[in-house]
């Protein structure tokens, strides 16, 4: 700190410098006192908008309202919006050299939204419910904040019965329009899996039980016609041995060759209906993958079916009851009325600041003059700057140091003395007095 290393040092300096700090401490309070009284007043004004509860329970009723309560608040900030209702309200006109920009952000910021929580019981991990919106202003005259919160108010209770009747229309419609090709694919792949089946009717995943059953028979059948045939040849081929048979003999040779022939045709058509029989049983894998890939794509467009007619469903219910106005709704519990008093601007806060402000800056500048001009004042500083111990410390004495004694032994007189209080302070005290007193009336002012 310089030479100011004790509280003795500092008093010094204050004793010192002490025009120079008041100067200071008082301009720049006057200053900062000044400059807080000439900022504009800001009126504030609120709406209260209240959300009724629906006449018939919907448990999604409230979180569509928020979300719609949130898309009007978007709508009613836009830039269009906002620049229509300063055109219509005559905002800013006292400002022409504010844009269209900063008008538009001035808007923005003066509006605030701000939604109530509703005090009924929650299910964990819901949204929270809204029972009302406050719609608050805050504008340099009174009459503009209260049009622009009413303004505002009217705003969303407009948009908000069209919005919700809108909005459960535009529900019911896509969901309508989605159910239309969803069911007609699923007609046509019914239609093809139909078709499939029909042209692999022998080679069906349900017809495996059957044929190989069918196939066991086949060979069973095929077996029994071999040992006939097998047993007929035998004894055509004994007949035939006896050299030259006679005529019973050899029509019995030909009856026995016709039954060998018809035993032989049907084992043909054993083997083949056995060949068909293995085809199918070998195509049964190939058909079930295509069969399970058609299944699957059934089951996911009547999945997306089910889901589709359920929301269908709910959206039509919503519309019913948004068109008999039995759905939540908002309704104008308080209108802004024209504030009487401005809202606090901040101005006092200013004004102290600024006072602080000034008392440090002149407690800085002074010692600054003190570091840019450095005299050894005290037997103190002496030894700390030089190492010097001295004998005698003989101070000052001019005829105002003379003077000034006097005043504090007459002050100290006039102290002791009950009827003359303040006649013998020193000047210092009585400036001091009068710049606390020119504060208090400079907050006096501002307040």
């Amino acid at each position: 700190m310089g030479q100011i290393q004790s509280l003795e040092e500092f008093v010094g300096l204050l004793r010192r410098r002490f025009w120079l700090i008041a100067l200071i401490a008082i301009v720049g309070t006057a200053t900062a006192a000044a400059f807080a009284k000439s900022r504009p007043d800001v009126y504030e004004s609120t709406a209260v908008l209240q959300i009724e509860l629906p006449q018939v329970a919907d448990p999604a009723a409230n979180v569509a309202t928020a979300q719609l309560l949130q898309a009007i608040e978007h709508r009613l900030t836009t830039r269009e919006a906002l620049l229509a209702m300063i055109e219509r309200h005559g905002l800013f006109t006292d400002a022409p050299a504010l844009t269209e920009t900063d008008k538009i952000t001035a808007l923005r910021t003066a509006v605030r939204f701000q939604n109530v929580a509703s005090v009924a019981n929650q299910t964990y991990g819901a949204p929270t419910l809204i029972s009302a919106i406050l719609i608050t202003a805050q504008l340099d005259t009174a009459d503009h904040a209260a049009r622009v919160a009413n303004d505002f108010a009217q705003g969303i209770l407009d948009r908000g019965s069209e919005g919700q009747l809108a909005t459960t229309r535009a529900t019911f419609d896509f969901y309508a329009q989605q159910e239309k090709p969803v069911w007609a694919q699923i007609t046509a792949l019914e239609q093809e899996i139909a078709t499939y089946k029909n042209a692999n009717a022998a080679a069906l995943p349900t017809r495996r039980d059957a044929q190989n059953e069918e196939l066991v028979n086949l060979e069973t059948e095929r077996r029994a016609l071999e040992q006939t045939i097998v047993g007929l040849e035998s004894e055509r081929a004994a007949i035939e041995a006896t050299g030259a048979p006679r005529a019973t003999e050899r029509r019995t040779i030909a009856d026995l060759t016709a039954r060998i022939a018809v035993l032989n045709q049907q084992k043909s058509a054993l083997d083949a209906r056995r060949t068909e029989v293995e085809t199918a049983l070998s195509a049964i894998p190939d058909v079930e993958r295509v069969l399970n890939t058609f299944d699957r794509r059934l089951r996911q467009l009547q999945d997306q079916y089910t889901v589709i007619t359920t929301r269908m469903a709910e959206a039509q219910t919503a519309l019913q009851l948004a068109e008999g106005q039995q759905t939540e709704r908002f309704s104008m519990l308080e209108r802004a009325i024209t504030p009487d008093y401005p809202v606090s601007s901040g101005a006092k806060k200013l004004a102290a600041a600024g006072g602080v402000v000034s008392i440090l800056l002149a407690l800085g500048v002074a010692f600054m003059l003190d570091l840019l001009k450095p005299v050894v004042r005290t037997a103190a500083q002496m030894q700390r700057q030089l190492g010097i111990v001295p004998v005698v410390s003989i101070p000052e004495i001019s005829a105002g140091t003379v003077k000034s004694r006097t005043r504090l032994a007459t002050a100290a007189l006039a102290l002791a003395d009950g009827r003359k209080p303040m006649l013998g302070l020193p000047r210092y005290a009585m400036i001091f007095a009068g710049a606390t007193l020119f504060l208090m009336v400079a907050a006096a002012a501002i307040a």
